[in-house]
């Protein structure tokens, strides 16, 4: 046992409270805590105060109260399917499962476990602050009500991404989000295209990567965001020669279908993310739109990526926003937003994506 359970429990404890109990005359055959653990593969998070627990294995996860010996209540499964079981209870100080209880709850994760083998998901999302270390990106110099202000681009987009990758870890604990940079340091372009290109997946799992900048410009009125993907007339290597070696006729054929995959998905996401700005920012900040380009990251990362500008170092309004904590905090909700709308998206029609 470690670690309190999150409050949000409670809401469950208290939502299955209506059940009337029901008692068995004659208690079934039970388990100790460690047999329990060791049938089902699991670890335990327990909250005395509440007397609840969640069961975890893998990516999924059996909630449960518990009660007394041969009660009956309800059990949930990865906040989405009710058992009504035996409830485990408490004897001697000790925690006792009883074996319907165990027996159904394995089933259920076992059953869990076969539909994550086919079902599409998005099992890894890389965020890139753009630039670092001796590589500063743009940097903007403006005097506001008489004080100095610069903005550098590297600075910038570390705490956003920063902050994003901490949303996304609390939303997404099974997912695997990868900084390329956690520091001022200085990834080459290369680098930060390897460390998305190496992560490993599973057949029906997806990555995206999200690399993000500051923008500056000759024309100090240009002000805004924008987000930018690959053009649909550029092309790259996706597919694996080696795992159709055998009839490398087709290669081309799928490569040009993964690629257009990967383009529309692309577009997705960006517009997602544009939504989300708009809501965040209404007139305050300007939308520059969805835009095609063959930057580096984009052309050379094997999945769907954007480039995201966050606004103009150049321009005084964006950078006065692009200073302030709580637009910083905004921008990292709006990327948020779109990523998590996208990866619903994804996941709900079972990986296909309307053009």
């Amino acid at each position: 046992m470690k670690g309190a359970l999150p409050l949000s429990l409670a809401v469950f404890c208290a939502a299955v409270l209506w059940a009337a109990p029901l008692y068995a005359q004659n208690p079934e055959k039970s388990y100790s805590l460690d047999e329990t653990l060791r049938e089902l593969g699991s670890s335990l998070r327990w909250d005395p105060f509440l007397s609840a627990g969640i069961l975890s294995a893998g990516d999924h996860r059996l909630s449960f109260y518990t009660g007394a010996p041969g009660e009956q209540g309800l059990v949930l499964l990865d906040g989405r399917e009710l058992f009504n079981l035996a409830l485990p209870y408490r004897e001697g100080g000790s925690l006792r499962f009883p074996n319907s209880f165990v027996q159904t709850g394995k089933q259920a994760l076992s059953r869990a476990a076969a539909e994550d083998s086919v079902r599409f998901r998005v099992a890894a999302i890389i965020v890139d602050p753009g630039h670092g270390g001796k590589d500063p990106g743009a940097v903007g110099t403006h005097v506001i009500g008489g004080k100095t202000l610069k903005s550098v681009e590297k600075d910038i987009t570390l705490t956003v991404s920063k902050k994003l990758a901490a949303l996304l870890q609390s939303a997404y604990p099974e997912k695997r989000v990868l900084l390329t940079r956690d520091g001022d340091t200085y990834p080459t372009l290369e680098d930060r295209v390897n460390i998305a290109n190496t992560v490993s997946l599973k057949d029906n799992e997806a990555i995206i990567y999200i690399s993000i900048h500051a923008n500056a410009s000759l024309n100090k009125t240009a002000r805004g965001y924008e987000v930018w993907y690959l053009p649909p007339e550029a092309r790259r290597e996706l597919i694996d020669r080696d795992k159709y070696a055998d009839a490398a006729e087709v290669i081309p054929i799928l490569n040009a279908m993964l690629e257009e995959e990967f383009i529309s998905e692309s577009t997705r996401i960006g517009r997602f993310i544009l939504d989300r700005f708009r809501e965040a920012f209404g007139n305050r900040l300007p939308s520059r739109g969805l835009k095609a380009e063959n930057w580096y990251v984009v052309r050379n990362a094997r999945m769907p990526a954007v480039l995201v500008e966050l606004g103009f170092v150049s321009n005084p309004e964006d950078a006065v926003l692009m200073a302030d904590p709580e637009y910083l905090k905004l921008f990292s909700e709006g990327l948020y937003k779109g990523i998590a709308d996208f990866v619903a998206e994804f996941e709900q029609s079972g990986g296909y994506i309307a053009p």
